[in-house]
């Protein structure tokens, strides 16, 4: 069992290359645990990734940290 809440991925370098970061994310979600996150830098809302992880019953939170910076939090949900 881990004892970290939650994993931080940074995308924005990816995106910036013309890399698609799909691949990695969603191989830190496969590692993820009932009640842990996952926090997702990126260059704007992923709005399509928010559908995909829903489906995967993930919550999330946006927040806009700057120009070209989101913070997005995907939390797992676990049972209570």
């Amino acid at each position: 069992m881990s004892t970290k809440k939650f994993i931080e991925l940074d995308v924005r370098e990816d995106l910036r290359l013309k890399k698609e970061p799909f691949d990695k994310i969603m191989g830190a979600v496969k590692q993820l645990e009932d009640g842990q996150a996952l926090v997702l830098h990126a260059p704007f809302n992923p709005v399509p990734l928010h559908a995909v992880l829903k489906r995967k019953g993930f919550t999330h939170e946006a927040e806009k940290v700057a120009k070209k910076h989101w913070k997005v939090t995907y939390i797992k949900k676990g049972v209570e």
